[in-house]
């Protein structure tokens, strides 16, 4: 049985730098639904619940040792930031993955979505339905088979010399994507972590930021992994995607900015998706050939006694602005197999099954 009752989604190691003196104890978070900071906030009591992620010591075990690699990372880069080690890329990898993965936020949506599919097809409770523990386990297993699935990816760390400090929230490892966002082709294709143009983000401290980026689509200049940002605009854009992802607070070191944070969330307030997927509906239409064709309909109309399928669609909220070191390739690559897979990088082209990839420019 797990020893630990008090189990954290997003760990004290990743919230310490963030905290009180760095000391580990208190931290000041502004809440969005009141829209309001509140200054010095016992950490124990942050982004944790009681077995979140259930009784199994191995399990717990397997967390710790990403959590501790993780602050053993950290402590190193905070005492060099002039260089950013292939060793601790691997590991700050690895932590960004897991912690994308297995947060609250994560397992709210997966809930979610089971909730949705299983009310569009009208199946009892029994039949098919996810707790927020299972959905949390399922991801951590999920995570073992997906650890090098970033391998592909370039990793470097963004140094802030602004006088405005990274925030961090109660979901930090961000998953965008500029490219597809910002391109009018793709409107409609969601994003996942095999897909071209993708973008990890992962706050360290109040001064430092782990990007990840598909070297096939940005180019981010960097002196040994090192990239620095001097505009405070860069900061805002990069500290918008923690208001966008957050499931109700971010976590702030310094108070003066309370009406700075404020400010800057009022402006991206309205970008914060009502909901964070949306299942659609697609009934049988007729048959074509040897096709079969369905028809999307609002689900208040669909017919029950005729065939259907159903398929999700994850909402990505748009920032509005990128930071400036963040620059598509002109003659950059994404891939395509014109599926409802949408563009993938190329790690992805040799693993799929089905229609052949081409290449196209970004």
């Amino acid at each position: 049985m797990a020893t630990n009752k008090n189990q954290h989604f997003v760990p004290r190691c990743h919230l310490r730098p963030f905290t009180l003196g760095a000391e580990g104890m208190a931290i000041s978070l502004f809440n969005l639904e009141r829209k309001k900071l509140i200054s010095n906030a016992p950490v124990k009591n942050q982004c944790s619940k009681d077995y979140f992620y259930g009784i199994d010591e191995q399990l717990e075990e397997a967390i710790q040792l990403i959590e501790s690699g993780y602050s053993q990372a950290l402590r190193d880069l905070i005492q060099d930031s002039r260089t950013f080690s292939k060793g601790n890329k691997t590991v700050f990898r690895t932590f960004w993955l897991f912690q994308h993965l297995r947060t609250e936020a994560a397992a709210l949506s997966a809930v979610q979505m089971a909730e949705s599919t299983r009310n569009l097809a009208d199946l009892p409770p029994e039949e098919f339905s996810l707790g927020i523990k299972e959905a949390v386990q399922i991801a951590c297993r999920t995570f073992a088979g997906a650890m090098h699935e970033l391998d592909d990816l370039k990793f470097c760390i963004i140094k802030n010399k602004t006088d405005f400090s990274f925030i961090t929230s109660d979901n930090p490892a961000v998953l965008t994507n500029r490219w597809q966002i910002d391109n009018g082709k793709t409107n409609g294709l969601s994003f996942g972590i095999g897909s071209a143009g993708i973008l990890a983000l992962l706050p360290l401290t109040p001064k430092l930021l782990l990007l990840g980026y598909d070297g096939d689509v940005y180019s981010v200049p960097n002196e040994n992994g090192i990239v620095e940002i001097r505009s405070t605009r860069d900061a805002i854009a990069l500290n918008r995607h923690q208001f966008l992802q957050c499931v109700a607070n971010v976590y702030v070191h310094e108070v003066a900015h309370e009406e700075a944070l404020m400010k800057h969330y009022s402006e991206i307030e309205s970008a914060r998706p009502k909901a964070r997927h949306l299942v659609h509906y697609a009934q049988i239409d007729r048959m074509i050939g040897n096709h079969t064709r369905y028809v999307v309909i609002p689900s208040e109309e669909r017919d029950k006694t005729k065939e259907a399928i159903m398929h999700s669609q994850v909402i990505h909220p748009n920032p509005g602005m990128w930071p400036s070191q963040i620059k598509i390739r002109p003659n950059g690559s994404v891939y395509t197999n014109g599926t409802g897979m949408g563009y993938v990088r190329f790690s992805r082209t040799v693993m799929a099954h089905g229609p052949a990839f081409k290449r196209e420019r970004t």
